[in-house]
């Protein structure tokens, strides 16, 4: 089923063929310092990144994606709310289609720029697929970008590969390249039980959601933009607004490490 962003196969018609997009623990949330509890028990959290395991870089119609190599323990998130290590699989954005909106979560009713997710899978089940049907399956690592005047450099790196992957179905090699040079200086988090923000919507994520966010530039932005949802041969048509609105909280606790 093609499911995207638009009113016909947009978010509030997911539900109809992935029932669980309606469950109880859906991502993303809006955070509000009136319902965040501040949890002293609550750990730093640690990222160790192999450069070596980035692989290639995508466009997929829906995001900007790079891929990294998840067949052994070499690039790994611990600490904070984790129970074990979790490997990192890729990360991916979301945008809006101005500066003013396209991250997914909402913090005390701001929403930023975008939005930058570190997807991370349990290696204590036997494969990535299998990790997706468990609740403790999955972590991710998101971070807010915030339009600034002074940008982050380290985003270049990801930028300069736009051009090659302009268009839905492209993919170049993006070796060489750790992830964690995009993190903001502080590391103060909240988390939460939740879902993924794209169907199936499967209720298996740990959130960990770092208050800080990285400074990006208009014309950064700008640049993600520029990416086409559809294939070379088809209509230009620019991936923009690849958000979902927040969700309701029902009775979960939204914790803080600050």
């Amino acid at each position: 089923y093609p499911w995207g962003y638009d009113g016909d196969n947009g978010p509030d018609q997911w539900h109809k063929n992935y029932p669980i997009a309606k469950g109880r623990h859906q991502s993303p949330i809006e955070i509000n310092n009136k319902e965040v509890h501040y949890d002293p028990s609550l750990l730093p959290w640690f990222a160790s990144y192999d450069p070596g395991a980035a692989k290639t870089i995508l466009n997929n119609g829906k995001t900007c994606r790079v891929v990294f190599d998840d067949s052994f323990d070499r690039s790994v998130l611990r600490g904070g709310p984790l129970p074990e290590v979790y490997r990192l699989r890729q990360l991916h954005f979301h945008w809006g289609s101005s500066d003013d909106h396209g991250s997914e979560h909402v913090v005390n009713g701001v929403r930023y720029a975008g939005e930058l997710h570190l997807l991370h899978w349990n290696p204590k089940y036997s494969n990535y697929l299998d990790a997706v049907r468990r609740t403790d399956g999955i972590a991710v690592l998101a971070i807010f970008l915030q339009v600034g005047k002074t940008p982050k450099p380290e985003m270049k790196r990801i930028l300069e590969e736009i051009n090659a992957i302009k268009t839905k179905g492209k993919a170049a090699p993006f070796p060489n390249f750790d992830p964690s040079v995009l993190f903001p200086k502080s590391h103060d988090y909240w988390t939460y039980h939740g879902s993924f923000t794209t169907p199936p919507c499967e209720e298996c994520i740990t959130w960990i959601v770092l208050r800080e966010p990285i400074i990006v530039s208009s014309d950064q932005m700008a640049k993600l933009r520029s990416l086409s949802r559809n294939a070379e041969n088809e209509p230009d048509l620019p991936l923009v607004d690849n958000w979902r609105p927040t969700q309701p909280r029902y009775f979960r606790m939204v914790s803080a490490s600050f």
